[in-house]
C-alpha cells in the first residue's frame, strides 16, 4: 500500500459520470468521479452510498426534496432511496460504497458503467 494523493488521481482523467476506483477495504470501494449535468433517478436496494464533494457544488435530488453539498461536505444516501445527482458545473466527488453496488443501481442507462477502472 502506498500513499494516495486524491488530486493527482483526479488529474488522470477527464470523463464525466465514469467513476474510477482508487482503493478497496473490507468489502468497500473508494471511487472518484467527475460529474456534470444530470444523472438518472436510481436506487441501490441493498447498499448505502456516500457522496463527498471534493470540488464544486452537488445537488442530490430525491422525490420529495433536494439537498446541496458544498466542498468538504458529504451525505449518505440510505439503501432503497431513489436519488439523482445533479451538477450545474463540473464537480469532483469521492464515493464510498460496497463492492456490490451497481453504478446506476436498478436502472440501465447509456451512462451505466459495468466495471470501474482502477487508477
Amino acid at each position: 500500500m502506498s500513499v494516495i494523493n486524491i488530486q493527482e488521481k483526479f488529474n488522470l482523467f477527464s470523463d464525466h459520470w465514469s467513476p474510477k476506483k482508487i482503493g478497496e477495504l473490507n468489502g468497500q470501494q473508494i471511487l472518484l468521479a467527475k460529474i456534470k449535468g444530470e444523472f438518472v433517478f436510481h436506487k441501490h436496494d441493498n447498499e448505502d452510498e456516500l457522496f463527498m464533494v471534493i470540488k464544486g457544488t452537488l445537488d442530490i435530488k430525491f422525490r420529495d426534496k433536494t439537498i446541496t453539498l458544498n466542498e468538504g461536505e458529504f451525505y449518505i444516501v440510505p439503501k432503497g432511496v431513489e436519488h439523482k445527482p445533479v451538477a450545474k458545473e463540473e464537480v469532483h466527488i469521492l464515493l464510498f460504497e460496497p463492492l456490490s453496488t451497481k453504478h446506476t443501481g436498478d436502472v440501465i442507462a447509456d451512462i451505466t458503467v459495468e466495471e470501474y477502472e482502477s487508477i
